[in-house]
Protein backbone atom coordinates (compact mmCIF):
# COMPACT_ATOMS: atom_id res chain seq x y z
CA UNK A 1 0.00 0.00 0.00
CA UNK A 2 1.25 3.26 -0.82
CA UNK A 3 2.96 5.47 2.41
CA UNK A 4 0.64 8.37 1.27
CA UNK A 5 -2.63 6.71 1.40
CA UNK A 6 -2.01 5.77 5.34
CA UNK A 7 -4.91 7.78 6.84
CA UNK A 8 -7.20 6.17 4.58
CA UNK A 9 -6.53 2.67 5.31
CA UNK A 10 -7.41 3.77 8.95
CA UNK A 11 -10.95 4.93 7.56
CA UNK A 12 -11.69 3.21 4.57
CA UNK A 13 -9.92 -0.47 5.86
CA UNK A 14 -7.38 -2.03 3.43
CA UNK A 15 -10.49 -3.87 1.66
CA UNK A 16 -12.19 -0.05 1.16
CA UNK A 17 -8.65 0.87 -0.64
CA UNK A 18 -8.97 -2.30 -2.80
CA UNK A 19 -12.14 -0.77 -4.27
CA UNK A 20 -11.33 2.44 -4.91
CA UNK A 21 -7.92 1.14 -6.56
CA UNK A 22 -10.20 -0.89 -8.70
CA UNK A 23 -12.85 1.34 -9.87
CA UNK A 24 -13.35 3.65 -12.72
CA UNK A 25 -15.05 7.12 -12.86
CA UNK A 26 -16.00 9.74 -15.74
CA UNK A 27 -15.41 13.36 -14.82
CA UNK A 28 -16.94 15.71 -17.59
CA UNK A 29 -16.54 19.20 -16.42
CA UNK A 30 -13.29 20.81 -14.89
CA UNK A 31 -14.51 23.93 -13.79
CA UNK A 32 -15.69 25.40 -10.53
CA UNK A 33 -17.21 21.93 -9.41
CA UNK A 34 -15.51 19.41 -11.68
CA UNK A 35 -11.63 20.49 -10.57
CA UNK A 36 -12.11 19.94 -7.02
CA UNK A 37 -14.49 17.21 -7.63
CA UNK A 38 -11.90 15.13 -9.26
CA UNK A 39 -9.19 16.17 -6.97
CA UNK A 40 -11.58 14.76 -3.96
CA UNK A 41 -11.04 11.66 -5.84
CA UNK A 42 -8.24 10.95 -6.51
CA UNK A 43 -6.87 11.86 -2.82
CA UNK A 44 -9.50 9.16 -1.96
CA UNK A 45 -7.25 6.74 -4.14
CA UNK A 46 -9.66 5.99 -7.33
CA UNK A 47 -7.25 3.87 -9.51
CA UNK A 48 -8.95 5.19 -13.18
CA UNK A 49 -10.84 8.45 -14.27
CA UNK A 50 -11.35 10.22 -17.18
CA UNK A 51 -11.40 13.85 -17.29
CA UNK A 52 -13.14 16.31 -20.30
CA UNK A 53 -13.29 19.92 -20.49
CA UNK A 54 -13.09 21.65 -23.70
CA UNK A 55 -11.75 24.89 -21.57
CA UNK A 56 -8.90 26.99 -21.26
CA UNK A 57 -8.51 28.93 -17.81
CA UNK A 58 -9.90 32.41 -17.90
CA UNK A 59 -9.00 35.09 -15.96
CA UNK A 60 -12.40 34.86 -14.53
CA UNK A 61 -11.76 31.61 -13.35
CA UNK A 62 -9.67 32.46 -11.07
CA UNK A 63 -12.10 32.97 -7.38
CA UNK A 64 -13.36 29.49 -7.48
CA UNK A 65 -11.65 27.06 -9.75
CA UNK A 66 -8.93 24.90 -9.00
CA UNK A 67 -6.97 25.18 -11.63
CA UNK A 68 -6.96 28.88 -12.40
CA UNK A 69 -4.03 30.97 -11.27
CA UNK A 70 -3.01 34.30 -13.03
CA UNK A 71 -0.10 31.87 -14.81
CA UNK A 72 -2.36 29.48 -16.21
CA UNK A 73 -4.38 31.63 -17.74
CA UNK A 74 -4.94 30.41 -21.44
CA UNK A 75 -4.07 27.00 -20.83
CA UNK A 76 -6.23 23.85 -21.26
CA UNK A 77 -8.46 22.96 -17.99
CA UNK A 78 -7.43 19.22 -18.91
CA UNK A 79 -4.02 19.60 -18.96
CA UNK A 80 -3.53 21.48 -15.38
CA UNK A 81 -5.94 19.17 -13.55
CA UNK A 82 -4.43 16.21 -14.90
CA UNK A 83 -1.19 17.16 -14.34
CA UNK A 84 -2.06 17.53 -10.80
CA UNK A 85 -4.13 14.34 -10.20
CA UNK A 86 -0.68 12.73 -10.89
CA UNK A 87 1.37 14.48 -8.99
CA UNK A 88 -1.20 13.62 -6.56
CA UNK A 89 -1.50 10.11 -7.57
CA UNK A 90 1.34 8.62 -9.72
CA UNK A 91 -0.72 5.25 -10.44
CA UNK A 92 -3.29 6.82 -11.02
CA UNK A 93 -4.81 5.55 -15.10
CA UNK A 94 -5.97 8.78 -16.38
CA UNK A 95 -7.23 9.53 -19.58
CA UNK A 96 -7.81 13.31 -20.43
CA UNK A 97 -10.28 14.40 -23.53
CA UNK A 98 -9.88 17.86 -24.47
CA UNK A 99 -13.46 18.97 -25.82
CA UNK A 100 -16.61 19.91 -25.22
CA UNK A 101 -19.10 17.56 -24.68
CA UNK A 102 -21.61 17.11 -28.14
CA UNK A 103 -24.88 15.07 -27.60
CA UNK A 104 -23.43 12.48 -30.22
CA UNK A 105 -19.87 12.26 -27.85
CA UNK A 106 -21.99 11.62 -24.85
CA UNK A 107 -23.87 8.37 -25.49
CA UNK A 108 -20.03 7.58 -27.60
CA UNK A 109 -18.03 8.31 -24.12
CA UNK A 110 -20.54 6.86 -21.40
CA UNK A 111 -20.19 2.79 -21.22
CA UNK A 112 -20.41 0.20 -18.73
CA UNK A 113 -16.97 -0.26 -17.80
CA UNK A 114 -17.57 3.37 -15.77
CA UNK A 115 -18.39 2.64 -12.13
CA UNK A 116 -19.63 6.16 -11.36
CA UNK A 117 -20.11 9.58 -14.00
CA UNK A 118 -20.26 12.81 -12.42
CA UNK A 119 -21.78 15.55 -14.43
CA UNK A 120 -20.20 18.70 -13.66
CA UNK A 121 -21.37 20.79 -16.86
CA UNK A 122 -22.87 23.79 -16.63
CA UNK A 123 -25.06 24.21 -19.61
CA UNK A 124 -28.17 22.65 -19.55
CA UNK A 125 -28.18 20.75 -23.25
CA UNK A 126 -24.74 18.48 -23.03
CA UNK A 127 -26.13 17.99 -18.92
CA UNK A 128 -28.90 16.70 -20.27
CA UNK A 129 -27.19 14.90 -22.99
CA UNK A 130 -24.89 13.05 -20.48
CA UNK A 131 -27.60 12.18 -18.39
CA UNK A 132 -29.64 10.76 -20.39
CA UNK A 133 -26.91 8.71 -21.84
CA UNK A 134 -26.07 7.55 -18.44
CA UNK A 135 -29.63 6.19 -17.85
CA UNK A 136 -29.86 4.75 -21.71
CA UNK A 137 -27.03 2.77 -20.67
CA UNK A 138 -27.54 2.16 -17.02
CA UNK A 139 -24.37 3.58 -15.58
CA UNK A 140 -24.66 5.62 -12.42
CA UNK A 141 -24.71 9.20 -12.46
CA UNK A 142 -24.91 11.99 -10.02
CA UNK A 143 -25.19 15.78 -11.73
CA UNK A 144 -24.69 19.08 -10.40
CA UNK A 145 -27.17 21.65 -10.09
CA UNK A 146 -26.43 25.05 -10.05
CA UNK A 147 -24.26 26.52 -7.43
CA UNK A 148 -24.00 30.08 -9.05
CA UNK A 149 -25.89 33.20 -7.36
CA UNK A 150 -25.61 31.59 -4.02
CA UNK A 151 -24.30 31.90 -0.39
CA UNK A 152 -25.15 29.75 2.07
CA UNK A 153 -23.35 26.21 2.76
CA UNK A 154 -25.85 24.95 5.04
CA UNK A 155 -28.46 24.44 1.86
CA UNK A 156 -26.63 22.04 0.24
CA UNK A 157 -27.89 18.80 -0.44
CA UNK A 158 -28.21 15.32 -2.50
CA UNK A 159 -31.23 14.30 -3.30
CA UNK A 160 -33.43 12.88 -6.67
CA UNK A 161 -34.18 15.72 -9.37
CA UNK A 162 -37.56 14.90 -8.46
CA UNK A 163 -37.07 15.84 -4.89
CA UNK A 164 -35.20 19.71 -6.02
CA UNK A 165 -36.87 23.23 -5.26
CA UNK A 166 -35.74 26.91 -5.87
CA UNK A 167 -33.19 25.70 -8.15
CA UNK A 168 -33.68 27.18 -11.72
CA UNK A 169 -31.00 24.80 -13.56
CA UNK A 170 -32.57 21.83 -11.85
CA UNK A 171 -35.81 23.22 -12.64
CA UNK A 172 -35.29 23.20 -16.56
CA UNK A 173 -33.14 19.61 -16.01
CA UNK A 174 -36.53 18.49 -14.60
CA UNK A 175 -38.36 19.34 -17.85
CA UNK A 176 -35.96 18.28 -20.29
CA UNK A 177 -35.55 14.81 -18.85
CA UNK A 178 -39.52 14.30 -18.47
CA UNK A 179 -39.41 14.90 -22.31
CA UNK A 180 -36.90 11.75 -22.63
CA UNK A 181 -39.26 9.98 -20.55
CA UNK A 182 -37.44 10.40 -17.19
CA UNK A 183 -38.94 11.71 -14.49
CA UNK A 184 -36.97 10.52 -11.46
CA UNK A 185 -34.08 8.41 -10.47
CA UNK A 186 -31.06 10.42 -11.13
CA UNK A 187 -29.42 11.87 -8.07
CA UNK A 188 -28.40 15.52 -7.65
CA UNK A 189 -26.06 18.17 -5.70
CA UNK A 190 -28.10 21.09 -5.61
CA UNK A 191 -29.19 23.88 -2.82
CA UNK A 192 -32.94 24.88 -1.75
CA UNK A 193 -31.26 28.36 -1.49
CA UNK A 194 -33.47 31.07 -3.44
CA UNK A 195 -30.58 32.43 -5.76
CA UNK A 196 -29.35 36.26 -6.15
CA UNK A 197 -31.52 36.68 -9.42
CA UNK A 198 -29.72 40.10 -9.82
CA UNK A 199 -26.57 38.21 -9.85
CA UNK A 200 -27.22 37.23 -13.94
CA UNK A 201 -24.98 38.33 -16.81
CA UNK A 202 -26.22 36.72 -20.09
CA UNK A 203 -23.44 35.89 -22.94
CA UNK A 204 -23.47 34.83 -26.64
CA UNK A 205 -25.06 31.55 -26.45
CA UNK A 206 -21.49 29.68 -27.20
CA UNK A 207 -20.91 25.98 -26.15
CA UNK A 208 -24.74 26.35 -25.56
CA UNK A 209 -24.44 28.59 -22.59
CA UNK A 210 -26.96 31.46 -22.65
CA UNK A 211 -26.04 33.16 -18.92
CA UNK A 212 -24.42 32.52 -15.74
CA UNK A 213 -24.74 33.90 -11.91
CA UNK A 214 -22.25 35.53 -9.88
CA UNK A 215 -20.04 32.86 -8.10
CA UNK A 216 -18.27 32.57 -5.26
CA UNK A 217 -15.49 30.53 -3.93
CA UNK A 218 -16.70 27.83 -1.71
CA UNK A 219 -20.20 26.78 -3.41
CA UNK A 220 -18.78 25.60 -6.40
CA UNK A 221 -16.47 23.73 -4.33
CA UNK A 222 -18.62 22.40 -2.16
CA UNK A 223 -21.03 21.12 -4.69
CA UNK A 224 -17.49 18.96 -5.87
CA UNK A 225 -17.37 17.80 -2.68
CA UNK A 226 -21.18 16.39 -2.56
CA UNK A 227 -20.78 14.70 -5.92
CA UNK A 228 -17.11 13.22 -4.85
CA UNK A 229 -18.71 11.98 -1.32
CA UNK A 230 -21.48 10.48 -2.94
CA UNK A 231 -19.33 8.10 -5.17
CA UNK A 232 -16.66 7.23 -2.77
CA UNK A 233 -19.25 5.84 -0.24
CA UNK A 234 -21.15 4.02 -2.78
CA UNK A 235 -18.11 2.45 -4.13
CA UNK A 236 -16.92 1.38 -0.52
CA UNK A 237 -19.65 -0.35 -0.42
CA UNK A 238 -20.44 -1.86 -3.68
Amino acid sequence: MAKWKERAVLLFKEEGIQRLENANVLVVGLGGVGSFAAEFLARAGIGKMTIVDGDVVDITNINRQLPALHSTVGEPKVKIVGDRLLDINPDLKLTRIEEFLSPERAFELVTPEFDYVLDCIDSLTPKINLIVACKRKKVKVISNMGAGGKFEAEKVRVKDISKTDYCPLAKQVRKRLKLEGISSGVKVVYSFERPDYNSVKMTDGSNFKKSFYGTNSWMPALFGLHAAETVVKYLLKK
